[in-house]
């Protein structure tokens, strides 16, 4: 069965001190869907749990994602996490031991769409 795209959200999340790309990842998400209130469902004859929803996340590492713990992050419909390369590594500033904290960025895209009747 086809899928029609209806929404399009973009997001941003950063771990600030401890590298954490999940982390990132999911305030990423949350950024995204944050920003947006569907109210289009009684007009469409659709439900929230009608959405099939792809979260494409972009971070440096991306197989050290915990996929189960971003889709979580998505309230209702089917989800699909994908990983991709991408974000940014941001190295903090040396200590005198030598050690440094690492700040990750992570960008989502949130793709909502819904089977074509």
């Amino acid at each position: 069965m086809a899928l029609v795209r209806w929404v399009t959200e973009m997001g941003m999340g950063v771990d600030v001190h401890g590298g954490d790309y999940t982390k990132a990842a999911r305030r990423a998400v949350s950024d995204a869907i944050r920003h947006s209130s569907l109210n289009f469902f009684d007009a469409a004859g659709k439900t929230p749990h009608d959405m099939q929803i792809e979260a494409i996340i972009a971070v440096n590492d991306p197989d050290a994602l915990d996929i189960e713990a971003i889709a979580a992050e998505l309230p209702y419909g089917t989800v699909t996490v994908s990983p991709r390369s991408g974000g940014v590594d941001v190295p903090g500033p040396t200590r005198a031991d030598g050690t440094h904290d690492l700040m990750v960025v992570a960008n989502a895209v949130i793709l909502v769409s819904f089977p074509e009747d």
